[in-house]
């Protein structure tokens, strides 16, 4: 295939689940044989960049070292007690709290600000969160498409009960975890949601933050922030759903719903232990929750008596990190049908394997989607923000269900969900209705087909 006039860069903060998607269309780039491919992101995705390189090279830009305030893997542990804890609203004003740091996006702007005048972009494809990469584009008026790895609400929906928004006024509010049909306590919420989000920009120490933005950005000739200018102004928004996953209402037209964005399948191949231990079993529950859960010494023992309680029925894959696995009983304690690795090979050939039968996922929306993708349904414990909204949809959707409970795991009530999405064949019919759906929206190859059919790169 031609490559384009100039070079396609791609921005993303180094989250998995941001930068994933990203990742993969970057890849299917390549293996098309588009040329003059860039990828900027923070210097420990460097290798994963580089991986990402097919018949064509990928270039890797480095942002620098990870800034631990902006990423969530990296925030002590008070902090994410904070923007985890069970209160929908105080736990996104935490998350605002934390991530808004205009002195550290501006570091990031004016190291991207170097990659883009060495690189020289026809197109720049960039992850919804990464605003200094948008402001960027803004400014130097380069095309950009805007990858959004959540519900399409997510980026549509307004904070503030006086902007701009996609979706109608009583629409449940992204993080509030509330759902379509409300009684009036719960519309009364929704509405108050927004309120004290504004309100919270009206703090003393939050109007600091406010005057230092004002000032970078006049410094850096930038417009004042609007959360709906990145769409507006977007050539494309490739968004990582499927419009049955989310609740009805009007979606713009330059927004394109792909379903998951997943490279091809299977990742492994040759010596996979995890695959052929699989291949030996007929029934499996997978457990994973992502790379920023962080479970305690009694959440990790009430999952293990969760594995106890399956035995004889199910096996337990359970993907746990190697830093939190201390946190087990002693290896003579755990049951004979739980599986633990600290790493596999491949998350999407686990949840791809036809003896996984449910996931038992924190509900982020790159495995909330994936795990649908491949018609497996979910148990979902949230684990913040977005996760709260994945949890409610699936739910009504009759994908999941959902156990939440602030104050830790409880064994019984797990098992219950856990027996119910095994056990009532609606579920997997469900699922398995949705995912064919997601395959049928075209996933990566729909996605590079849209980006090279944008006018910059014609």
């Amino acid at each position: 295939m031609d490559s384009a006039r100039r070079p396609i860069l791609f921005v993303s903060l180094p989250e998995s689940g941001l930068i994933n998607p990203l990742l993969v269309l970057a890849g299917e780039l390549s293996r098309q044989g588009v040329e003059d491919l860039w990828f900027a992101t923070d210097e420990p995705r460097r290798e994963d960049v580089h991986q990402a390189s097919e018949r064509a090279p990928v270039e890797f830009a480095s942002l620098g070292d990870v800034t631990p305030e902006l990423s969530a893997v990296t925030w002590p542990d008070d902090v994410y007690q904070e923007v985890t804890q069970s209160s929908r609203f105080r736990a996104h004003r935490a998350v605002i709290k934390q991530s808004y740091k205009p002195a550290l996006q501006a570091e990031k702007f004016r190291r991207l600000r170097e990659v883009v005048d060495k690189v020289q972009p026809a197109l720049m494809i960039v992850d919804c969160m990464s605003g200094f990469a948008v402001d960027l584009a803004l400014s130097r008026g380069i095309p950009f498409v805007l990858s959004v790895p959540f519900l399409p609400s997510n980026v549509l929906t307004s904070h503030n009960p006086f902007a701009k928004g996609y979706t109608p006024r009583d629409f449940p509010v992204p993080h509030s975890g509330l759902p379509r049909r409300m009684n009036l306590a719960q519309r009364v919420a929704n509405e108050l949601f927004r309120f004290r989000t504004l309100a919270m920009f009206f703090n003393p120490a939050m109007g600091r933050v406010l005057s230092e933005d004002a000032r970078l950005r006049k410094e850096l000739e930038l417009p004042p922030p609007n959360p709906m200018t990145r769409i507006e102004r977007a050539e494309l928004v490739l968004c990582n759903s499927v419009a049955e996953l989310d609740y009805p209402f009007g979606i713009p037209e330059k927004m394109r719903l792909v379903g998951a964005v997943l490279p091809p399948l299977p990742e492994t191949s040759g010596d996979d232990p995890v695959r052929e231990w699989l291949d030996d079993q007929a029934s499996v529950v997978y457990m994973g929750f992502g790379t920023i859960t962080r479970l305690t010494r009694d959440q990790v023992g009430a999952l293990v008596q969760v594995a106890r309680r399956l035995q004889g029925e199910h096996q337990v894959l359970w993907k746990l990190p190697a830093e939190q696995q201390h946190l087990l009983p002693a290896p003579d304690e755990l049951p004979g049908n739980l599986r633990i690795e600290s790493w596999v090979p491949s998350q999407l050939d686990v949840l791809a394997h036809p003896a996984v039968k449910v996931f038992f996922t924190h509900g982020g929306g790159n495995g909330f989607h994936e795990g649908l993708y491949f018609g497996k349904p979910l148990v979902v414990r949230p684990l913040w923000v977005d996760c709260y909204d994945q949890a409610v949809r699936g739910r009504d959707f009759g994908v999941s269900l959902t156990v939440d409970h602030p104050e830790g795991i409880v064994v019984d009530d797990v098992v219950d969900k856990l027996t119910r999405v095994l056990g009532e064949p609606s579920f997997r019919e469900n699922a398995e209705r949705i995912g064919a759906l997601q395959r049928a929206a075209g996933g990566r190859t729909a996605a590079t087909d849209l980006i090279l059919g944008l006018p910059a790169l014609v």
